[in-house]
């Protein structure tokens, strides 16, 4: 039965770096699980305290990861707030539209026609249309990054 739960384990592993292609799979979450399975259903087993501290800190950095990079790119070329909305909307709505192109597509998109209305400056909607890429990009690799020191810390305390 051990086995069995340590295949779900790294299964919800994996599933959580899938999670930063299709937004629809919410990989923190997944990645709780899958500790908690640890703790609950393997006999004897634990994590220490540090763990568990470093594992919400870093979960609130993964939540923060999206804002933080979406706020910097869009407000450094000069994009409204609308425009951080419609990224944000988008990610989720390309989820469903083209996978997994559609959370680079659509974002672009909506931000690129949010910008023109406000600005009337098609250079300027690009501009920022393009800011949300990067955005979307670097929160990407910095959840990804945060994920894999989250799973490598898990393995280091169970098997060290």
């Amino acid at each position: 039965m051990e086995a069995v739960i340590w295949i779900v384990i790294v299964a919800l592993f994996i599933l959580s770096f899938i999670g930063l292609l299709f937004p629809i799979v919410p990989s923190v979450l997944v990645l709780w699980v899958g500790f908690l399975m640890y703790v609950f259903l393997i006999d004897g087993a634990s994590l220490s305290i540090w763990f568990w501290v470093g594992a919400g800190v870093l979960t609130v950095l993964l939540f923060a990861a999206d804002l933080i990079a979406s706020q910097f790119f869009v407000k450094k070329y000069g994009g409204s707030k609308w425009s951080e909305r419609m990224a944000a909307l988008g990610v989720i709505v390309g989820s469903f539209i083209m996978p997994p192109f559609g959370i680079i597509l659509v974002p672009f998109i909506l931000v690129f026609i949010t910008e023109l209305i406000s600005t009337k400056d098609p250079r300027q909607a690009v501009l920022v249309a393009i800011a949300s890429f990067f955005a979307f990009l670097s929160g990407t690799v910095a959840k990804g990054l945060v994920q894999l020191i989250l799973i490598i810390w898990f393995f280091i305390e169970v098997f060290i």
